[in-house]
């Protein structure tokens, strides 16, 4: 009788430590800085996500995070030269804000760009005015963009593919459409190239 009991004890430990390797793994693959999704993780993201910045929008004006308060921020970052997935969400949130229909008149959407080096106002202006007369683009200098990518969190970077000429590049960058509230603090998040406009309106009808 004791063999069987040895054995049942056995297998318990074995398996508490498969549970406890699966969630430090699961922890340690969350990028840094970011949310692991789960209950607890929802209170720390307001003081995760977020924070000041000062860009130029694409009128050519300087703007704060100050100039917002009052008003829902959707934010998306990205690239006026982006081929498929900065499209595909500003068009996802464009659509998800005419679904909402009224209510959008209380939410800001901005593209923020992390090419600095290409998106100038001007060449914001002519690429927003495609998606939705509402859309704020913002760029800057490169340490104000770079200030304002690591106030949500965000990755980008420069790349370059073999046999390319000089100055042709795309760039790397995290897909994620942010929704802050008046008060400048997170809400909520949704996958930018993945997520419906539907669940999107949803998703921030659940907030306003």
């Amino acid at each position: 009788m004791k063999r069987p009991v040895k054995r049942i004890v056995f297998c318990l430990g074995v398996a508490l430590l498969v549970v406890a390797g699966f969630m430090a793994g699961r922890d340690m693959m969350a990028p840094k800085g970011w949310l692991v999704d789960t209950p607890s993780s929802q209170s720390r993201g307001a003081a995760l996500i977020g924070g000041p910045f000062t860009l130029v929008d694409h009128t050519g004006k300087t703007v704060t995070e100050a100039d917002f308060r009052g008003r829902f921020l959707f934010i998306y970052f990205g690239f006026t030269y982006c081929p498929d997935a900065c499209p595909t969400a500003l068009t996802a949130m464009a659509e998800a804000l005419d679904i909402i229909g009224p209510a959008a008149d209380r939410i800001v959407p901005v593209f923020i760009s992390v090419d600095p080096e290409r998106d100038t106002p001007e060449q914001m202006a002519m690429y927003v005015r495609h998606f939705h007369p509402a859309l704020v683009g913002l760029t800057g200098s490169a340490d104000q963009v770079a200030a304002a990518a690591k106030a949500y969190r965000v990755y980008y970077a420069k790349a370059t593919e073999e046999g390319s000429d000089e100055g042709e590049y795309t760039m790397d960058h995290t897909s994620i459409v942010y929704l802050m509230g008046p008060d400048g603090k997170f809400r909520t998040h949704f996958s930018g190239h993945a997520t419906s406009p539907e669940t999107m309106a949803k998703g921030i009808l659940d907030v306003l």
